[in-house]
């Protein structure tokens, strides 16, 4: 097997103090309006397709850009991206931030489409 790469090495340090949820958690946590989902993919990603409701907020502006449309430390935060490295890296940082319910969206848009959960386009 090839040597993980240092992305990837840091994505496996994160997941040891994040919790993941699945995409169908996720999905009822949104539709129950318990959560607020959080995308942080890049722009193009978010706008070509994405989860419906999901505030986006580029990985690399999340921690900038959360207190301003999540001001509620004890919110439930879903972050998610393409395939859950980024998302699990952005969670990291969230907690760090005092954020104390954040998930991390295991699999990303990636697994939310393979489960069959609704997606939208930019109109």
């Amino acid at each position: 097997m090839a040597e993980e790469n240092k992305f990837q090495k840091l994505v496996a340090e994160a997941k040891k103090n994040i919790t993941e949820i699945s995409p169908e958690d996720a999905a009822a946590k949104l539709q129950n309006k318990e959560a607020v989902i959080v995308d942080v993919r890049e722009k193009d990603e978010h706008d070509e397709e994405h989860i419906p409701h999901a505030i986006h907020l580029s990985r690399g502006t999340v921690e900038l850009d959360i207190e301003e449309k999540v001001p509620d430390p004890n919110a439930i935060v879903v972050v998610h991206c393409g395939g859950g490295g980024r998302s699990a890296l952005a969670a990291e940082s969230l907690q760090k931030m005092g954020y104390k319910n954040v998930r991390s969206m295991a699999g990303g848009l990636k697994a939310w489409k393979a489960a069959g959960l609704p997606t939208s386009k930019h109109a």
